[in-house]
Formats: C-alpha cells, structure tokens, sequence
C-alpha cells in the first residue's frame, strides 16, 4: 500500500486517466473527489463488498436450482 499526504484542494493521479483530489479534511473525514473515465466502475469498498457477496449468493442459489431441477 503507498501511504501519501495531501492538503486540500491537492490531488493525486492514477495512470493518465484517474485523479483523486482532497477536497476537505476535518477531524476523521475526508471528503475526495475522483475524475475518471465513464468505463471505469467507482464504488465505495463496502458497497462493492455487498455486491460482490449478494452476487456469489445468488449464483450458489442458481446452481443449487439447476441440480434439484436436474432431479
């Protein structure tokens, strides 16, 4: 992991086609604001998280539907 400071309104690229700026900073939040290509999916950690798990649950449930059907 690189661990890097910035001040506000600093900024951070990522390849040629990602910046993240600090947009504020204050006691434990910090708010940023990321330009990025349309193709590229920017999701929260925990919200893909979520996704990621409902999507593995559905594809078990599916597969455990075709094995009873096959029944």
């Amino acid at each position: 992991m690189l661990v890097l400071t910035r001040k506000n309104g600093e900024s951070i690229k990522i390849g040629d086609d990602v910046e993240i700026t600090i947009i504020t900073s204050r006691n434990d939040q910090v708010k940023i604001g990321i330009k990025a290509p349309k193709n590229i999916d920017v999701f929260r950690k925990e919200i893909l998280d979520q996704i990621t798990s409902e999507n593995e649950q559905a594809s078990k449930d599916v597969s455990s539907l075709i094995k009873f059907l096959k029944k």
